[in-house]
């Protein structure tokens, strides 16, 4: 499957932005997908999935301000990050596996199919 990922920008602190992944080339219903964020000189950190059944899951430092969902019908996934932060400016990833077991999802390495990263700078 290929993943592009689109929406990243320039906001204010405490302003709101929403990415998109559109996937194509598999079965998008198959996928767990993830988004993922890397910091300039820091390592590539889980963020937030989410699974077939629409079960959820995110980060401690994200949680009540993001928000990832998925339109099958239109193979995409999203994530809606509302207040944000300067700590959230980073390159965001997003990321698909079809084989993922629950313990493994925040683990960079257990993601087989990887977009090329949107840029989120959020000025203080």
């Amino acid at each position: 499957v290929q993943l592009q990922a689109s929406g990243g920008g320039l906001v204010q602190a405490g302003g709101s932005l929403k990415l998109s992944c559109a996937a194509s080339g598999g079965t998008f219903s198959r996928y767990v997908m993830g988004w993922f964020r890397q910091a300039p000189g820091k390592e590539r950190v889980f963020v937030a999935s989410i699974w077939r059944s629409g079960t959820t899951h995110y980060s401690d430092s994200v949680k009540g301000r993001f928000t990832i969902s998925r339109d099958g019908a239109k193979n995409t996934v999203y994530l809606q990050m509302d207040s944000l932060k300067a700590e959230d400016t980073a390159l965001y990833y997003c990321a698909a596996d079809s084989n993922l077991i629950f313990s493994s999802q925040y683990r960079v390495t257990s993601y087989d199919y990887w977009g090329q990263g949107t840029q989120v700078t959020v000025s203080s």
